[in-house]
């Protein structure tokens, strides 16, 4: 008689834990556009990632934008996407930088040159300046694995509370959305994840707990970002289905993964190619909310 009631509390507690905001009217004003991927980049021909190039040709083909904040040594806010600079950044010489971000005053990022572009690290205002409002930004919070400072946060805030235009958080550290959550809950935050367990470098039991949303009952995150390989994780399922919570896209690499995916995510982030209807995303994004 027991193990009914054993079940029962375990599945109540499971929902609890994975259970999201009930926030879902900002969706309509995010889910008309596409976003591109660290901007409307090509590594190969001049406009690398997360550069202002790439982030100008965005905006001016009308998409929305998902980029990634660090902080330099001294504090400043700069968009980058890897922990370390050298798949990346290159110095004077061509030769591939070494280190962090978080090594490097933003005088010295400046620098560096994006792969071989003249393009430089920008720093976050720049960005925000150069967007001004025109397309909605996806801004994801970059902090230190498993970090539970996450001063970015704050740092970033900062400037978003002086920006005019639309804009989210999410970010993979569920330290960065319970920050939101507690000291800015009226910006919408999302909890970025993926099958993480099936990476041996993340095989512990918080990969395992971020993976399944374990900490939305934490973060209750007003969207899941999820990669987009991985849609059938059944607690993303869950969020959707049961809680009706939009859902994210990432990174959709082809027209053919784009279609398939529509009837399972809500908000698509793309990259490597330009989607055939430019910058729609379904002709009602509300219904499948």
């Amino acid at each position: 008689m027991m193990i009914p009631w054993i079940a029962l509390g375990a599945a109540g507690a499971y929902l609890y834990a994975v259970k999201p905001s009930s926030r879902k009217d900002w969706v309509k004003e995010f889910a008309h556009v596409l976003y591109a991927h660290r901007g409307l980049y090509d590594n190969r021909r001049g406009i690398p990632e997360n550069s202002m190039a790439a982030f100008r040709l965005a905006k001016e083909h009308g998409y929305g934008i998902e980029l990634d904040v660090q902080l330099s040594r001294d504090g400043i806010p700069v968009i980058i996407h890897d922990n370390t600079l050298d798949r990346v950044v290159r110095n004077s010489e061509g030769t591939p930088v070494s280190g962090k971000t978080t090594d490097y005053t933003l005088d010295e990022l400046k620098q560096f040159h994006l792969l071989d572009s003249e393009e430089r690290i920008p720093a976050f205002a720049e960005v925000l300046e150069l967007i001004n409002g025109e397309v909605p930004l996806i801004v994801e919070m970059k902090t230190g694995d498993g970090d539970h400072q996450v001063p970015v946060c704050e740092k970033a805030d900062a400037l978003l509370q002086n920006y005019h235009g639309p804009y989210v958080v999410e970010s993979f550290n569920p330290f960065a959305v319970a920050w939101y959550r507690h000291n800015r809950p009226e910006i919408i935050r999302g909890q970025l994840s993926e099958a993480f367990t099936k990476n041996p470098k993340y095989r512990r039991p918080s990969a395992l707990a971020s993976e399944f949303l374990l900490f939305d009952g934490i973060t209750r995150p007003d969207f899941i970002a999820y990669n987009a390989k991985h849609w059938k994780n059944p607690s993303r399922n869950v969020t959707r289905k049961l809680f009706h919570c939009p859902a994210v896209a990432w990174t959709i690499q082809s027209q053919e993964e784009l279609d398939a995916m529509r009837p399972h995510f809500d908000l698509f982030i793309f990259e490597g190619f330009l989607p055939e209807n430019g910058q729609k995303s379904t002709p009602n994004p509300a219904e499948s909310v």
